[in-house]
C-alpha cells in the first residue's frame, strides 16, 4: 500500500500543478477572447487532435502497451522491452503522420464543403463557426504526432515505476500556451484577435514538442536508445490485436465528443467555450486524483493478471476505487453547490461577462453529477484491460454514444448548452452502470458489493459537507456580500469550511482510506516515517 500511495501522491501532486496551470491557461484564454465564436472555434479545433491522441495514444495504445511491456520485460528483460518501445514508436510515427496529412487536407478544403453545407440547409452562422474551427484545425493537427509519441514513452516509463516525468507532460503544454499567448497579447493590438490566436496556436505546437521530448529523454537516461524500427514483431502484433476493439471503442468516443462539439457550435457562439470550461473544472478532481490512482494501479493490476493472482488484483482494484470515491464524491457535491461563485471567480474578467457566468453555472452543476461516475470509469476500464478484455469497453462506449446523441438532439433546442450537459451526464451514468454489471460477471471479486458500505459513508460525509457549505455561503452573503475580493474570499471560506466538515464526518463515520490519506499528507509535510525507512507493501 505504502509504495502505491506514494506514487499516487507524486502523480496527484504534479497533476494538481498541471490542472492549476490548465485553469490559469483557460482563464487567460477567456480573458483575451471571451466566449466568442473565435474562442469556440479554437476549443473545437484543439479538441480534434486531442481526441485522436486519446484514440491512438493514451487510450488504445497505452491500454495494449502496458500489459505487453510487462510480459516482454519478464521474458526478455529490459533490452527486449526497449526494442518493443522503438518498434511501437516507429509505427506510431507513421500512423499519426498519415492521419495528420489526411486531416489537414480535409479541414483545409472548408472553402469547398462549407457552401455545400449551407445548400443542405444548415444555418449560415453554424457553417461559419464550423469553417473557423476547420481553419484552426489545420494549424493544430500536427500536435497529434508529438503527443502520441509522448504517450508511448510515458507508458514505457510507467511500467518501470517512473511516474513523475509522464505526469509533468501537461505542465509543459500549459506553460507554453500561457507564455506564447502572453507574448501575443504584448505584441499584438487588442483589436487583432486573429493575430493573438496565431500566438496561442504556436503555444500548442511548442507544448506538444516539449511533451514528446521530456519523457523521451527520461527513457534514454534509463538506457533506451531510440531507433526507427517499423518491425512487425510478436509484441507489435499482440499490441495491434489488443488495440483493435479498443480502437473501435475510442473511435466511438471520438465521434461522440466531436458530435457534442458540433452540437455546441450549432447552439450559439458561446456554447462550445462554456462546455470546455465546465469540463476543465471537472478535470481538477478527476485529473488530480482519479487519473493518478488509475495510472499507478493499472501496472499493478496488469502484473497481477499476468501472474494469475486474481485475489491481489481484486484487492488493488478495491483499494484504488475506495480512494477514487473518497475524493470525487465530495468534489461533485462541492462543484454542484458552488458552481456559480466558482465560475465567477475563475473566469468572469476581461471578455468573459456576467451573462456568460450565468450560462455556465447550471452547466457546471449538471456536469458535477457525473464526476464520480467518470472517476469510476477511469479505473473500471483498466480492470478490463488488465484481463485483456477490450470488447466490453466497446459495448459500453456504444451505449454511451447512443444515449448521448439521442438525449442531445432532444434537449439541445429547448435547453441549449445545459441540455447538452444533461445528455452527457446521463450517458456517463449509463456507461458506468453497464461496466460495473459486466465487471461483476467477468470476476465476481470485482463486484461493487464490498464498496457499498464505503460509498454510503462517503455520501453521508459529503451531504454534511454540502449542507455546511450552503449555510456558510448564505451567512457570508448576508454579512459580507459578494463582488470583487469578497467573492473570492467567501469562496475560499466555503471550501475551507466544507473540507473541515467532510474530514470530521469521514473520521466519525470511519471511512476507509482516511488513514492512508493522512499518512500521505504527513509525509508531504515531513512528519511521516524517516526518509530511509521503506513503506510497507
Amino acid at each position: 500500500m505504502g509504495r502505491a500511495l506514494r506514487n499516487v501522491g507524486i502523480v496527484s501532486g504534479v497533476t494538481m500543478l498541471s490542472r492549476v496551470l490548465g485553469l490559469l491557461r483557460d482563464m487567460t484564454i477567456t480573458a483575451v477572447f471571451g466566449a466568442t465564436a473565435l474562442a469556440s472555434a479554437f476549443v473545437t479545433a484543439f479538441t480534434l487532435p486531442n481526441l485522436f491522441r486519446r484514440l491512438l495514444g493514451e487510450g488504445a495504445l497505452t491500454a495494449a502497451l502496458v500489459p505487453t511491456l510487462q510480459e516482454e520485460t519478464r521474458q526478455n528483460g529490459e533490452a527486449g522491452a526497449g526494442r518493443l518501445v522503438s518498434e511501437v514508436a516507429s509505427w506510431t510515427l507513421l500512423a499519426t503522420g498519415a492521419i495528420v496529412l489526411l486531416a489537414m487536407l480535409v479541414l483545409g478544403a472548408h472553402g469547398w464543403w462549407a457552401p455545400l453545407l449551407e445548400t443542405a440547409g444548415i444555418a449560415p452562422d453554424t457553417v461559419a463557426r464550423w469553417a473557423a474551427g476547420a481553419r484552426l484545425g489545420v494549424v493544430l493537427f500536427p500536435y497529434l504526432v508529438a503527443v502520441c509519441l509522448a504517450a508511448v514513452f510515458s507508458a514505457a516509463l510507467q511500467t518501470r515505476g517512473h511516474f513523475l516525468e509522464p505526469a509533468l507532460n501537461p505542465v509543459w503544454l500549459n506553460l507554453s500556451m500561457i507564455g506564447l499567448l502572453g507574448l501575443g497579447v504584448w505584441r499584438v493590438a487588442a483589436g487583432n484577435a486573429d493575430g493573438r490566436m496565431e500566438w496561442l496556436c504556436a503555444g500548442v505546437l511548442l507544448g506538444g514538442a516539449l511533451q514528446m521530448l521530456a519523457p523521451g529523454f527520461a527513457l534514454m537516461r534509463l538506457g533506451w536508445r531510440p531507433c526507427f524500427a517499423p518491425v512487425r514483431s510478436a509484441g507489435v502484433r499482440q499490441i495491434a490485436l489488443l488495440m483493435v476493439p479498443t480502437l473501435f471503442s475510442s473511435a466511438i468516443y471520438l465521434v461522440n465528443t466531436t458530435l457534442s462539439r458540433l452540437f455546441a457550435l450549432s447552439v450559439d457562439d458561446a456554447a462550445a467555450t462554456i462546455l470546455n470550461l465546465s469540463t476543465r473544472l471537472m478535470e481538477l478532481p478527476i485529473g488530480v486524483f482519479a487519473i493518478a490512482v488509475s495510472t499507478v494501479f493499472f501496472p499493478r493490476i496488469a502484473r497481477h493478471a499476468a501472474d494469475g493472482r486474481p485475489e491481489l488484483l481484486a484487492a488493488d482494484y478495491r483499494e484504488g476505487m475506495r480512494l477514487i470515491l473518497l475524493i470525487n464524491v465530495p468534489a461533485a457535491f462541492g462543484l454542484a453547490v458552488l458552481a456559480e461563485p466558482i465560475a465567477r471567480v475563475l473566469f468572469q474578467r476581461g471578455a468573459f461577462t456576467a451573462a456568460d457566468t450565468a450560462i455556465m453555472a447550471p452547466v457546471v452543476g449538471v456536469g458535477a453529477l457525473a464526476l464520480p461516475c467518470l472517476a469510476f470509469v477511469s479505473l473500471a476500464l483498466r480492470a478490463f484491460y488488465a484481463h485483456k478484455d477490450t470488447r466490453t469497453p466497446v459495448r459500453a462506449a456504444i451505449w454511451s454514444f447512443v444515449v448521448n446523441v439521442v438525449a442531445s438532439l432532444v434537449l439541445m433546442r429547448p435547453m441549449g448548452v445545459t441540455g447538452l450537459a444533461i445528455a452527457s451526464t446521463f450517458a456517463v451514468l449509463v456507461q458506468a452502470g453497464y461496466l460495473q454489471m459486466r465487471l461483476t460477471q467477468l470476476a465476481p471479486a470485482l463486484g461493487f458489493g464490498p464498496l457499498k458500505g464505503h460509498l454510503i459513508k462517503v455520501l453521508g460525509a459529503s451531504i454534511a459537507m454540502g449542507a455546511a457549505v450552503l449555510l456558510v455561503r448564505r451567512g457570508w452573503l448576508v454579512w459580507v456580500g459578494f463582488g470583487g475580493w469578497r467573492e473570492a474570499t467567501g469562496l475560499m471560506v466555503c471550501v475551507g469550511a466544507g473540507s473541515i466538515v467532510f474530514v470530521a464526518a469521514a473520521w466519525a463515520l470511519r471511512v476507509e482510506g482516511r488513514d492512508e490519506l493522512a499518512a500521505l499528507v504527513l509525509r508531504k509535510m515531513g512528519r511521516g516515517r524517516p526518509a530511509g525507512e521503506r513503506a510497507p507493501e
